[in-house]
């Protein structure tokens, strides 16, 4: 099986992936045409056939990925490395009072399949990675420390650049989303020729709340300075738990509490997410946000893209 990305600024690119076992849910393999590097990801389930294949006995990175019982939001992560990632991985396999970590549901794992990453790169990516993820804030890590390693000639460096960039172009590919930059709309513009979203709103009036956004690189941003709820006002579930967390996080600021404000710009995966933080409460984003100026829903707007693109062809 193989897929390819793209976007309008961007060629495609090419991604094999085999499924170990003949099924998803089993062990999955992922390269990228003109990269060393080699993924294997699985559940925990199968960590048995895992450990016996070759790339278990290589250097390399790992991620352990389990669900957050407090955060359905985020998952949680620990990001490791060895020399012999078989054996890390069975010792993790224990129980926690035996030195393992009973969270995690499921592993990846990155090698190089020419077998040059040594022990000096994989700590270099280790830490890179950790910093990476904690920046990104799109899950809970587990790493308590954020190992300082940078010992590597400056050739070295230039390669693990590139070797980084890959492995967060792969891992969204198996299910792993948490090495993805977090969205700004400001980065995106300064950085990348992107066709973007005219800006929307989200109003409401009895509270004194304007928020604004835009779909940027297939995620809806609210665009920082806008305004939301104080507090979370609707049903217990759903976006509550992801209300909460933004402010814990500081996404979410108090502002003389009246109400709150996004600190940064900040990336939902879809418009009724980001209008349920900033009412308080579920919304349907589709027709909650309008286009800046107008009267015409994101619905609308979304439709009439559609209808463009197919009479153009």
């Amino acid at each position: 099986m193989s897929s390819a990305s793209s976007n309008s600024t961007s060629q495609g690119r090419s991604i094999r992936m085999f499924l170990v076992d003949g099924t998803p849910s089993g062990l999955i393999t992922a390269e990228i045409m003109n990269w060393t590097g080699h993924a294997l990801s699985g559940p925990r389930s199968k960590l048995a056939e895992l450990v016996k294949r070759p790339e278990g006995g290589r250097t390399g990175v790992y991620f352990l990925v389990g669900t957050d019982p407090d955060n359905s939001a985020r998952p949680l992560v620990y990001i490791g490395e060895s020399d012999d990632v078989a054996k890390r991985l069975k010792q993790h396999n224990q129980p926690e009072d035996k030195g393992g970590k009973d969270f995690w549901e499921k592993v990846c794992l990155i090698t190089s399949k020419d077998q040059n990453l040594t022990k000096a790169h994989v700590r270099y990516l280790e830490s890179q990675l950790i910093r990476i993820a904690r920046e990104s804030g799109r899950c809970g890590l587990l790493n308590r420390d954020e190992p300082d390693f940078s010992l590597l000639p400056e050739a070295d460096l230039a390669d693990m650049a590139f070797f980084i960039e890959q492995i967060r172009t792969i891992l969204p590919v198996l299910g792993l989303d948490f090495l993805r930059e977090a969205t700004s709309v400001r980065r995106v513009a300064d950085t990348m020729d992107v066709s973007r979203s005219p800006v929307f709103e989200c109003t409401l009036p009895r509270h004194g709340i304007i928020a604004r956004a835009q779909e940027v690189d297939g995620e809806f941003v609210v665009l920082a300075g806008s305004k939301a709820r104080e507090a979370w006002t609707g049903v217990s579930g759903g976006y509550q738990n992801l209300f909460q967390q933004l402010c814990a996080d500081g996404v979410l600021v108090e502002d003389a509490g009246k109400h709150r404000l996004f600190s940064r710009d900040h990336g939902f995966s879809s418009p009724s997410a980001a209008a349920a933080i900033v009412s308080g409460r579920s919304a349907n984003g589709r027709v909650t946000w309008l286009v800046e100026g107008g009267k015409q829903t994101y619905g609308d707007w979304q439709s009439a893209q559609v209808e463009a693109e197919l009479g153009a062809d």
